[in-house]
């Protein structure tokens, strides 16, 4: 593994059992450099949604911990939010917890005309992607036709 991938184990390590005693569940840890600053990044999510005083909670105990493993050796901030509607689906695990949920696919090359699909995420594998769309109709997509998934902003 490489130094990010050792961070977001050791992060995941570290987060899942204050998830766990409050109910909630992670959704994604990733830590990116952004110009001259290095982020962690906690996604969690809850039934109903998570709120700002579900972040500050666990940004406050896991904050802690990560003082007291002290694995990462630069400076970093840690933000702890939820997914947020129109998120990125980068992971299989991201596209797991997405199941049954209204997502957005965009391919690099127009299918039938379009590069934009919408519907609701009903499996994936290495392979494909599909999706049930407004029509009841199923719809299936090459993970190499993908250019990106994210979750829908239905307002």
């Amino acid at each position: 593994m490489g130094r990010r991938a050792d961070h977001e184990a050791g992060t995941e390590a570290l987060v899942q059992p204050i998830l766990d005693r409050y109910g909630f569940e992670l959704w994604s840890v990733e830590y990116v450099k952004e110009g001259d600053e290095n982020y962690l990044r906690v996604y969690i999510d809850k039934e109903g949604g998570i709120t700002i005083d579900d972040c500050v909670t666990v940004s406050r105990e896991l904050s802690d911990k990560l003082d007291e493993k002290d694995f990462i050796p630069d400076a970093y901030i840690l933000e702890v939010s939820s997914p947020g509607l129109g998120r990125i689906l980068k992971k299989d695990r991201e596209l797991e917890h997405s199941i049954g949920r209204n997502v957005d696919v965009k391919t690099y090359k127009p299918l039938d005309g379009s590069k934009m699909f919408s519907g609701t995420l009903q499996s994936f594998d290495e392979d494909k992607l599909s999706i049930e769309t407004p029509d009841g109709s199923t719809r299936e997509f090459a993970r190499a036709d993908i250019a990106k998934i994210s979750l829908s902003i239905d307002l």
